[in-house]
């Protein structure tokens, strides 16, 4: 067996050992800290990069419509929504956020056909993200049927803007 005071002797050596290995000029010091400098910036810029990245994504959904119009009694997208549905799916495909598809109708027709539309039209659109390349996984699809109108009436213009699908 070794003898205390040996073993002291020894864990005093190595620490000696591992401190003289570890002690750095002073020009090192500097170098050291300039690199940290230079890379603490690099993070920096780079999360600024990306939080200005993030923005604009954001912006450019703010720009773009999230209410598509259908037909009376009808579950096909109209030529106007497709432009901006491709734009969406772009969007949904480069910033990986999921979606919720929100399917209604106008209060014409009773309340179990109007919540199948209002699905049939939420299916819709979410068929044709996916056919543009836009997971599966990332989209809900809803409906309301008649239950959340935009506008509260009779006439065709007040059924006209509650046939619609919402992205949200």
């Amino acid at each position: 067996m070794l003898s205390k005071a040996f073993k002291q002797g020894l864990g005093l050596a190595l620490a000696m050992t591992v401190l003289a290995g570890c002690s750095t000029t002073d020009h090192n010091a500097e170098a050291d800290a300039a690199a940290a400098e230079r890379a603490a910036a690099s993070a920096q810029a780079a999360a600024a990069a990306e939080r200005a990245a993030l923005n604009a994504q954001t912006e450019a959904a703010a720009q773009l419509d999230s209410v598509f119009y259908f037909e009376f009694d009808s579950s096909v997208i109209n030529a106007d929504s497709r432009a901006t549905l491709l734009a969406h799916a772009e969007q949904l495909k480069s910033s990986g956020a999921s979606v919720r598809l929100e399917g209604h109708a106008d209060e014409r027709g009773t309340r179990e056909y109007n919540m199948a539309l209002g699905e049939r039209r939420a299916n819709a659109v979410r068929d044709f993200l996916t056919l543009q390349g836009v997971s599966r996984s990332m989209m809900e699809s809803i409906s309301y049927g008649e239950e959340y109108p935009a506008v509260v009436g009779g006439g065709e213009s007040s059924y006209a803007q509650n046939r619609r699908v919402e992205l949200k």
